[in-house]
């Protein structure tokens, strides 16, 4: 594992995808990747569940085809926005760029309405 644990987390979402299973339970957390995750059951694409006493996510993945971290994580003014989406995401009006602005974290489409730039954190769809 390495120190970055929403990379790793989306990683293992992934891995268990692949391997056919809907069922995904990550070890570590933090309020970041809660957050992340909260923003992914916005979209409906997975639900979760954190039970704080062992400090363990269960995750159940709905209807997710692929999310990633984005590394490195580029700081991005309102005007590049659009720049990242065409690279990251298959087409206009499918799937989720997460943003870490000053606001808190953020959708692509909220940063835009609300005017914000900030750090791409993941994607999603």
């Amino acid at each position: 594992m390495s120190q970055d644990l929403i990379s790793d987390a989306l990683n293992q979402i992934m891995n268990m995808k692949k391997a056919g299973k809907n069922k995904v339970q990550i070890n570590r957390t933090s309020k970041v990747l809660i957050k992340v995750l909260e923003l992914m059951k916005n979209k409906e694409v997975i639900d979760f569940k954190i039970d704080s006493k062992e400090r363990k996510i269960t995750i159940d993945i709905k209807n997710l085809d692929l999310c990633m971290a984005i590394k490195p994580r580029f700081n991005v003014k309102i005007v590049e926005i659009d720049k990242y989406m065409r690279r990251f995401l298959p087409a206009r009006g499918v799937g989720t760029i997460i943003i870490s602005t000053n606001k808190g974290m953020l959708t692509h489409e909220d940063a835009i309405k609300q005017n914000l730039g900030g750090s791409l954190i993941a994607y999603f769809y």
